[in-house]
C-alpha cells in the first residue's frame, strides 16, 4: 500500500528537481512520487525518466505538453494512488526526519481505523542567497498531535495562513470533490487550498519543519519585479476564488472554517490592492477600483467582512499618502517575513 502520493510539477527543472527527487525518496516504498514533466525543453524529462527506470516501484513519469502548474497537479490528483497527497515544487524538498514522523503517524492512524482529512505542518523559507530561514508554524492556532475539528482550531497571526506547503490532504478528499486547477495560470495553489478546505472535516497538526520553500531565483512566481508583472494572474485566481466560494456552506461546516476561508481571501485581496498601489499608473489604479467593485457587486457579505473586518481595508488608502503607506507597509512586512 502507498501511504502517500508526491506529486512534482517540472518545467525546466534539470538544474534543481534531483534535490526535490532525493527528499521524496527517502519515504521508500511508502510513497509513490508522480514526476509531471510539463513540455520541459532542458534535461527534465531525461532526469525524470532516468528515477523512474531506477525507482520502478515508487517513481512514475508523465511526460505532456505545456499546460502549467495545475495542469501538473491536476494529472497528479487523478492517477494518485496514495491513501495521501502533496504537492512539492520541483524546486523545493522535504526534511527527512519530519518526513519520517509524518509517515509514523499516517500509519499509526491508518492501523487504528481512524480518518483524517487533512495534516498540517509547518513550513520554512529557504533564503538561499544570505543563508537565511523563516519558519512559518501553528503552535498557536492547532492542538498539537490529536485528530481535531474545525471547532478547535484558534486564531491565525497576521502572518499566518495555510498554504499548499503545508497542507497533505487524503486523496479522496480531492478525488470525490473533483478537485481541478486552471492551466496556464500562475498562483493556482490559492484554489487548490481553497477549494478543497470546505470540505475537510478532521485535521491533524505535526508540529514538524516539513516543508522547505526555496526563495531566491529572480525568476520564481513569488519574487516581486515577476509577481508585479503577472498581476493579471493573481487577480484572476482572486476572482475564481470569489466566484465559487459560499460563506454559507462553510459556516454551516463551522464558523472556524468560515473565518479562516474569509481571511486567506482578505490576504489576497490585500496583496492584489497592494500590488496594484504600488505599481501606480492609471491602469493599475483603475484595475484595484473595479476589483474592489466587483467583490461588492459579486459578494456583498464577503465584501463587507474582507474590507470592513480584516486589515485588507488598509490596503485601499487613496492618493499619495495612501500609497506611501502601503509601500512602506509592504517593505516592512517583507523584512519581517521575507516571504519573497
Amino acid at each position: 500500500m502507498k501511504f502517500i502520493t508526491f506529486t512534482v510539477p517540472c518545467y525546466n527543472s534539470a538544474a534543481y528537481m534531483e534535490r526535490c527527487i532525493n527528499s521524496l525518496l527517502l519515504a521508500g516504498e511508502d510513497a509513490e512520487i508522480i514526476i509531471v514533466n510539463d513540455g520541459s525543453t532542458d534535461d527534465t524529462a531525461k532526469i525524470a525518466d532516468a528515477y523512474a527506470e531506477k525507482y520502478p516501484t515508487i517513481v512514475r513519469v508523465c511526460h505532456k505538453e505545456n499546460g502549467g502548474h495545475g495542469s501538473g497537479v491536476n494529472y497528479g490528483i487523478k492517477n494518485a494512488t496514495g491513501l495521501f497527497f502533496k504537492i512539492v515544487d520541483s524546486d523545493d524538498w522535504l526534511d527527512p526526519i519530519a518526513l519520517q514522523r509524518l509517515l509514523g503517524i499516517i500509519k499509526k492512524i491508518h492501523s487504528q481505523g481512524h480518518t483524517v482529512d487533512a495534516f498540517i505542518c509547518n513550513y520554512v523559507y529557504e533564503h538561499v542567497l544570505d543563508n537565511t530561514q523563516y519558519v512559518v508554524n501553528y503552535k498557536n492556532v492547532f492542538p498539537r498531535n490529536h485528530i481535531i475539528s474545525w471547532k478547535k482550531v484558534r486564531r491565525f497571526r497576521i502572518s499566518q495562513f495555510l498554504m499548499m506547503h503545508s497542507l497533505i490532504f487524503r486523496t479522496a478528499i480531492l478525488k470525490e470533490n473533483n478537485i481541478e486547477l486552471p492551466e496556464h495560470t500562475f498562483y493556482v495553489d490559492n484554489i487548490y487550498v481553497c477549494h478543497t478546505l470546505p470540505h475537510v472535516r478532521k485535521l491533524y497538526y505535526l508540529d514538524a519543519d516539513l516543508y522547505r520553500y526555496f526563495i531566491g531565483r529572480s525568476d520564481q512566481s513569488v519574487s516581486k519585479d515577476v509577481f508585479m508583472s503577472r498581476i493579471d494572474q493573481h487577480l484572476k485566481v482572486t476572482n475564481i476564488i470569489i466566484d465559487n466560494y459560499d460563506m454559507q456552506a462553510a459556516r454551516d461546516v463551522d464558523r472556524h472554517l468560515e473565518r479562516y476561508i474569509t481571511r486567506h481571501v482578505a490576504i489576497l485581496c490585500s496583496t492584489a490592492s497592494v500590488f496594484l498601489t504600488m505599481r501606480g499608473d492609471d491602469e493599475a489604479m483603475k484595475l484595484r477600483a473595479d476589483f474592489w467593485k466587483r467583490l461588492k457587486e459579486v459578494n456583498p457579505e464577503l465584501y463587507r467582512d474582507v474590507r470592513y473586518t480584516t486589515f485588507s481595508g488598509l490596503t485601499d488608502i487613496p492618493g499619495k499618502f495612501g500609497k506611501f503607506l502601503i509601500t512602506k507597509g509592504y517593505e516592512i512586512s517583507q523584512k519581517l517575513y521575507k516571504y519573497n
